[in-house]
């Protein structure tokens, strides 16, 4: 059997890196902790395994940008552990949570092309399937 066949991917969307020139961008508050997100998508997020959330359970969460003031607040899912990271679903986002995260996701690929593209290119990316 194939490794794909034995860890078939489950995210509908495409993942973006939470990280910006080697350093953490988006973080994960969980009480008086933070966490640097793996990435994240419009779906859900990743965190090393070692971030204290249980799989199969739900918890509230917020996410924080390094340089500005947004945060994105709802409810999330932990659904698996592999290769040292735990993926996360979100369940529920609180107000305007969807378009600020859709809204981090396309600045996330603008910086990140190697070719310059414009913003309605980088919604496509954001809005397209999982490319892997």
């Amino acid at each position: 059997m194939s490794l794909p066949a034995l860890f078939p991917e489950r995210r509908s969307r495409q993942r973006f890196p939470a990280v910006r020139d080697g350093k953490p961008y988006v973080w994960l508050l969980l009480g008086d902790a933070r966490w640097p997100l793996c990435d994240l998508s419009l779906d859900g997020f990743s965190v090393a395994a070692e971030t204290p959330l249980t799989l199969g359970e739900s918890f509230e969460f917020t996410l924080k940008l390094s340089d500005a003031p947004d945060k994105v607040k709802g409810v999330a899912e932990a659904m698996s552990t592999l290769s040292g990271l735990t993926g996360c679903r979100f369940v529920s986002v609180e107000g305007e949570g969807e378009a600020r995260v859709f809204e981090w996701l396309t600045v996330i690929v603008i910086c990140a092309a190697k070719l310059r593209i414009t913003a309605k290119e980088a919604e496509s990316i954001v809005r397209g399937p999982s490319l892997i």
